[in-house]
Parts: C-alpha cells; sequence; structure tokens
C-alpha cells in the first residue's frame, strides 16, 4: 500500500511539473502587473520640430531613440489647441467642457495663481486612481490646472489634492514676465490700455489743477481732490495685479509649500532635472508614476550656456535640444536603476506650435510641419496634432509606426487598466485605451469620431471611417487669419474662437485627411461624390455627441480667471510675498 501510494504521489508530481511546462510562456505584460509609468510632457512643442517627425535641422535623438525603440503616433491629437483645457483633458480623460475647463470667453486658460478658476475637486485624474492602487505619483514641472477656491491655503485645485503625492514646480506656466530682461507677454494689449487710460485719466486731473491754480477753469478743490483720488485707485486696482506678475505668477512649490517667490530661472532647468531624477531613484523599489511637464519650449525658452547658440533655429531650436538632452537624462536614470524593461515611457506635446509668438525677427514659437495652423487654433491640424512616442521594451513593438487617429485623452484609460484599476462609472470618458492597438493586436483605433473644439465652440470634427481607409475632417468654423492668408493670426498673438474673428461655414469645409494631411484643398459635393453622406453622417454624430453634454460650473468665467488677492499663494506675509528657499539650501 506505501508502495502504490508512493507512485501515484510521483504520478502526481510528475504530471504537474509536466502540465506548467507545456504552459505557453507568460507574456512580460502578464509579469509586470503594475509597470512604472513616465509621462514626458512638453509645452507649446509643434509636431515639426522633432527629428523623428521630418525636422532635419533640430536635433534630438533621445526622442529619436523612444521612437527607434518604441511606437509612434503619427495622428495624436490634443483635446484642446491651449494649455489649461488641453492638460485637463489629458489628466482626466474627458474632453475639458465637461468639467468646465474651456472658456467661454476670450481668456481661455488660467491667468493667475490667485484665481479662483481650476480643475474641480469632483474630476478623478489618473493620478488619483494609479494611488488608489499602490503607485508613487509625482507631477515634476507645469500644472496650470488652478491652486485654490476660497482661501489662500486651501489648495483645492493643487496637485497634491488631485492625485500625486509629491508635487514640485510652477503651479502657474512659464511666461516671459518671469524673466525679468524680456519683453512682457501677459495680457500685453489689455495692459497697453490700462497704461493709455492712466495716463488719460491723470492728465484730466493734472489739466484741472493747473486750471483751478491759474484761474482759467473754475472747479471746487473737493472735485479735484476726488478726480485725484479716483486716478489712484484706478491705477491701484490694476498696477496691484499687473505690476507684480512676477512676484503673483512666476513661483515655484514643493507641495504645499512656496519655494521660490519669484523663481530664480538661472537654475530652474537644474531644479527641475534634479528633482525628477530623485522621484525615480526614491521610489525604485514600487510602481510608480511620474509625470515630467516640462517648461520648455514656452516662452521666454529658458535656456542655459551649455546649450545657447547650439542649433540653427535660433534661441527656440537650442531650448527645444536641451529639453530632449534633459529626456535623455531621465531615460539613462530609468536604464540606470535596471528599470527600463518594466517601464512605460510616453513623450507628447500639449499642443501645436505658437506661430505668432516673435519678437522684432525672432521667431520664438515652434513650427507645426505640413499642417495648416497652430497653438489656439481648435480646428486645424497644425493646433492640435502632437507628438505622440510610447516605449515598454518586450511588450510595444520596437520601430513601428501607427497612422490611426488616437487622443492625449487616451492616456487615461491606458495608464488606468495597466495599473489594475477601474475607469469611473459616473462619468463619460472620451479616451480610449491604447494597449491593443500599440500591441498590434488591434489594427484600428477606437475613436470613429474625434470632436475638435476652440473654447466651448465646436469648430471641426473628426471621423474615420471603420471600413475604409478615409478621414475625414469637417470645418464648422476657421479663424481669419491675419493678415489673410498669413497662416497664422500675428494681428491678434493668438486667433480667437469666436466672433468677427472667425468664419462660419455652411455647408461644413471638407478634407480628407488620408490624401490631404495638409488641408489644402476643401471637398464639394462637385468634386466628392460622398460629399453630403458624409455630411450628414458627421452632423448626427455631433448630434449624439452633444446629448451626452451636462451644464457644470465655468471654471474659466470672468469671474473665476481674475486675479484676487486673498487667494494669492504668498511665502511671506501678504503682500510681502519673497523668498528663496532653494537658494537658503
Amino acid at each position: 500500500a506505501f508502495f502504490l501510494l508512493l507512485c501515484f504521489r510521483t504520478s502526481l508530481f510528475t504530471s504537474l511539473v509536466f502540465g506548467l511546462l507545456l504552459q505557453p510562456p507568460l507574456t512580460q505584460l502578464s509579469i509586470i502587473a503594475k509597470p512604472n509609468i513616465v509621462l514626458l510632457m512638453a509645452d507649446d512643442l509643434g509636431i515639426g520640430d522633432v527629428s523623428c517627425y521630418g525636422n532635419d535641422t533640430i536635433r534630438t535623438p533621445n526622442i529619436d531613440r523612444l521612437a527607434k525603440e518604441g511606437v509612434k503616433l503619427t495622428q495624436h491629437i490634443a483635446a484642446a489647441p491651449l494649455c489649461t483645457p488641453s492638460r485637463a483633458a489629458f489628466l482626466t480623460g474627458r474632453y475639458p467642457l465637461r468639467s468646465g475647463m474651456d472658456a467661454v470667453n476670450n481668456y481661455r486658460v488660467i491667468f493667475w495663481n490667485g484665481g479662483s478658476g481650476g480643475l474641480p475637486s469632483n474630476e478623478t485624474t489618473f493620478a488619483k486612481i494609479l494611488q488608489q492602487q499602490g503607485y508613487s505619483t509625482g507631477l515634476i514641472g507645469k500644472w496650470h490646472q488652478g491652486v485654490n477656491c476660497e482661501s489662500r491655503n486651501d489648495h483645492c485645485h493643487h496637485p497634491l489634492n488631485h492625485g500625486f503625492d509629491y508635487f514640485y514646480g510652477m503651479p502657474f506656466t512659464l511666461i516671459s514676465d518671469c524673466q525679468p530682461t524680456e519683453t512682457p507677454e501677459m495680457d500685453r494689449a489689455f495692459r497697453r490700455n490700462l497704461w493709455l487710460s492712466t495716463q488719460m485719466i491723470g492728465l484730466v486731473s493734472l489739466t484741472a489743477a493747473l486750471g483751478r491754480l491759474t484761474g482759467l477753469i473754475s472747479v471746487h478743490w473737493k472735485t479735484l481732490t476726488c478726480l485725484a483720488g479716483f486716478s489712484l485707485l484706478f491705477f491701484m486696482s490694476w498696477f496691484s495685479s499687473y505690476g507684480f506678475i512676477r512676484y503673483w505668477n512666476c513661483i515655484m512649490m514643493r507641495n504645499h509649500d512656496v519655494t521660490e517667490q519669484p523663481m530664480v530661472t538661472d537654475r530652474t532647468t537644474f531644479l527641475i532635472l534634479r528633482e525628477s531624477i530623485s522621484f525615480i531613484e526614491r521610489n525604485k523599489h514600487k510602481p510608480f508614476l511620474l509625470f515630467l511637464s516640462f517648461l520648455h519650449s514656452h516662452t521666454p525658452l529658458l535656456t542655459t550656456e551649455k546649450f545657447l547658440g547650439r542649433s540653427s533655429h535660433g534661441l527656440y531650436g537650442d531650448n527645444v535640444e536641451e529639453m530632449d538632452w534633459m529626456v535623455g537624462q531621465v531615460l539613462d536614470a530609468v536604464d540606470k536603476e535596471g528599470l527600463k524593461n518594466s517601464t512605460l515611457v510616453y513623450f507628447t506635446s500639449d499642443h501645436g506650435g505658437w506661430l505668432e509668438r516673435q519678437e522684432h525677427k525672432r521667431q520664438l514659437g515652434g513650427w507645426n510641419g505640413i499642417y495648416k495652423g497652430g497653438k489656439g487654433m481648435g480646428g486645424w491640424e497644425g493646433g492640435i496634432r502632437v507628438p505622440g512616442i510610447f516605449r515598454w521594451p518586450g511588450v510595444l513593438p520596437a520601430g513601428t509606426v501607427i497612422n490611426e487617429p488616437t487622443s492625449l485623452m487616451d492616456i487615461y484609460p491606458t495608464v488606468v487598466h495597466l495599473a489594475g484599476g477601474v475607469l469611473p462609472q459616473d462619468r463619460v470618458i472620451d479616451g480610449r485605451n491604447l494597449m491593443p492597438l500599440l500591441q498590434g493586436t488591434v489594427e484600428h483605433s477606437e475613436h470613429e469620431f474625434l470632436f475638435h473644439y476652440c473654447g466651448i465652440h465646436l469648430h471641426a470634427v473628426r471621423w474615420h471611417e471603420k471600413d475604409g481607409g478615409a478621414i475625414w475632417k469637417a470645418h464648422y468654423v476657421t479663424p481669419l487669419f491675419d493678415p489673410p492668408g498669413a497662416g497664422a493670426c500675428y494681428g491678434k498673438g493668438v486667433c480667437p474662437c469666436f466672433g468677427e474673428g472667425v468664419t462660419h461655414h455652411d455647408p461644413p469645409l471638407l478634407f480628407d485627411l488620408s490624401r490631404d494631411p495638409s488641408e489644402a484643398k476643401p471637398l464639394t459635393a462637385d468634386t466628392e461624390p460622398l460629399f453630403d453622406t458624409v455630411i450628414k453622417k458627421i452632423g448626427r454624430a455631433v448630434e449624439e455627441h452633444r446629448r451626452t453634454l451636462a451644464p457644470v460650473p465655468e471654471q474659466l468665467s470672468l469671474y473665476n480667471i481674475v486675479w484676487k488677492p486673498w487667494l494669492q499663494p504668498c511665502c511671506g506675509t501678504f503682500p510681502f510675498c519673497w523668498c528663496d528657499k532653494e537658494g537658503d539650501n
């Protein structure tokens, strides 16, 4: 009996071993249930500024290496053509007007750290879900999603209230006002008008006072006093905000604490890179999410001396090449810790390059390659088509190029899926999980329609036929270029979304992007047999899409975007806000 029992156990053990040996090998994706995730986002980088997307004069070897070792998307689309709404969509996987983060007016981004608008607390970012899945989550660099709601320290819109364990960077965005030697950028035309109005009021007050003293004008001193008081109050009402932009907006924070006010721009690049590498080193033993939101390549184009004069595209090209070097340093840090095969790396830009950004003869904005338009234009490809590169050795096929329509909103469901999380069920998620497309298990994107907004105004719609190769795009509204035919709104700085600066099209302008990616030749019913069919199909999709929209508070309303002293982050006793804790260290 003992012998039979021994034979039975031996046979059972042998069967189990052979059974395990005969199992198909596990894919690396199965082994690495929770990969590290590194998201790299440039600021205002045009798709035509990167070598692997066709630029042969700006050198980007590290970004190119990502594309060579991974998957390059050629039709990767931002959900908005400006920073604040595009990043809101990226973080939430939803069109920005669903969260109230797209504008009803001409102020289309967060304008002040001391404003009350921002990413609502009831929005669930991918960082929050990954945090719940046990990830260490960090944001280094630009935020631009607001800070406070009702008091100086409530931090209701702050990154740490949206799923990030660690934050180091700018709660606002880099602007030329942060660099004392540069021409002011923020609300430039409005500030000129305020100065002119102040001078006119002051001139009237001075003229009245001189007339009273010389007896040429009969006016009471009480009236003159009131007029002088009004002049002073008017000046103080706007100069208290616009006169101190460097102190109110150009600040650096570590978690909830202001560390530099104003920021010391000479060392910003070093600190951003140091913090990014340090985050990787601190969290190498557990899954981590690092969102490195570059301050490059937004004006004033902070560039260290090492990279000045290196490119043939002036300061802008130097800045892009420095950012590429930073990408390389982050990739080297991942490799050094032995994390390359367990880390998904993604590179993109928040929207297209800023064509109108010029000073005298210097071009300070990016280039969008063959695509029409740029930053601020919600319909034209140049404003919304951006680089999109994924690398994950052993999981994603190297050297792959995908021409299917994808969106920055797709990052949300993709990383949630990889982390083993569950998408929110109480709201519409517009993004789609990209892993099947990236791995090649499916041929086509899940996006049949993509809706292209400028503020809250629908400017264009893209339709990718499921059974055909055509990618149709209908423009309902396009901006009027200034001067006409210039390809951008040089007279305005950024193209408007509505009003006299746009043209409405009925029927819409129609393009087949698969044949005309530059949107150079609009189709008509005479030149395209399917014109009426396509326009009707897209029209029905618009109606269905609009039925999914619900009214929400406007985060970029005039009230929310104005500067409020009681909401201004301050490292001292307001209004004496000044500190340099990095210098002290």
